[in-house]
């Protein structure tokens, strides 16, 4: 008897335009200002970076589910997938563009991977300006139906981009993706290997990895990396409502939940997931 090996469609292991190929409906991508249109970063050349054509990020067209869609996928191969001038605003006017749709009784969707450590340091006033965008317009558009956000990994998803995953109507992760607002270098630099060693690998993924964000009620799905299975989650949600009230919505919640952290101790994974259990059982210790 001979074991068959399990094929397996990775997800992370595809690029940022192989992902919105694999997203949208087959025959229907259609690229939005792609490599050819050349606008790159004006700002990366003049500090010795070189720049890529399309600023790491994929705007393409197509339909999800034979419905008109915007997939929006961060390459987190050049400079980390952070957020500069260009790709920002690709991304703010793409969903600004599925807005005007909507109100005009086109109703586009979008869905946006991502694989970002946050505005780009290089550009960083307008990045963060970019970001701001980003956010208003994610806002915007769920009024008229549930925005998608997905994060697998390899850089994960933190800064100003993460609280743009924080206000999708649905948020998919792998165990392999990390959503947090600092990266662990960035904390364990500002407050002290003591606080925040960035090599343990395994008390990184604890607190901040796929698992325990989907056990924590931060995300909505945790998968497998798998194609499909990513692709039918995201249909699934798209052929549902927007949740009510949607996570950002719930600041009081949130609030209350940081007011029974015990900042004395360093809190283990199972503390966090503990504290918001109880939250959901209705107790509020």
């Amino acid at each position: 008897m001979t074991n068959t090996p399990i094929q397996r469609d990775s997800f992370i292991e595809r690029d940022a335009r192989r992902r919105a190929l694999a997203l949208l409906d087959p025959g229907t991508f259609r690229e939005l200002v792609d490599p050819f249109d050349r606008l790159s970063s004006p700002w990366l050349p003049r500090q010795g970076i070189v720049a890529q054509a399309d600023d790491g990020v994929v705007v393409a067209r197509g339909t999800l589910d034979s419905q008109p869609a915007v997939v929006l996928a961060i390459e987190g191969a050049f400079q980390g997938g952070s957020m500069g001038e260009v790709s920002g605003a690709k991304i703010a006017g793409a969903l600004e563009l599925a807005v005007d749709d909507n109100r005009r009784g086109i109703p586009t969707r979008a869905v946006i991977v991502f694989e970002t450590g946050g505005v780009r340091l290089q550009e960083a006033n307008l990045g963060l300006a970019a970001i701001a965008e980003i956010h208003a317009s994610i806002h915007a558009l769920r009024t008229f139906g549930p925005v998608i956000g997905i994060s697998a990994g390899v850089v994960g998803c933190f800064g100003g981009m993460s609280i743009a995953a924080g206000m999708c109507s649905y948020l998919l992760v792998t165990r392999e993706a990390r959503l947090g607002l600092n990266g662990p270098s960035v904390i364990e630099q500002e407050a002290g290997v003591e606080e925040y060693d960035s090599r343990d690998r395994p008390f990184i993924w604890g607190l901040t990895g796929g698992q325990q964000r989907k056990a924590t009620g931060l995300v909505d799905a945790c998968l497998d990396d798998d194609t499909t299975a990513i692709r039918a989650q995201v249909l699934a949600w798209l052929r549902a409502d927007a949740p009510t009230p949607q996570r950002s919505e719930q600041i009081e919640y949130y609030l209350e939940r940081l007011m029974h952290v015990d900042v004395t101790n360093q809190p283990s994974p199972e503390d966090v997931r503990v504290l918001y259990a109880a939250a959901r059982a209705g107790d509020p210790s």
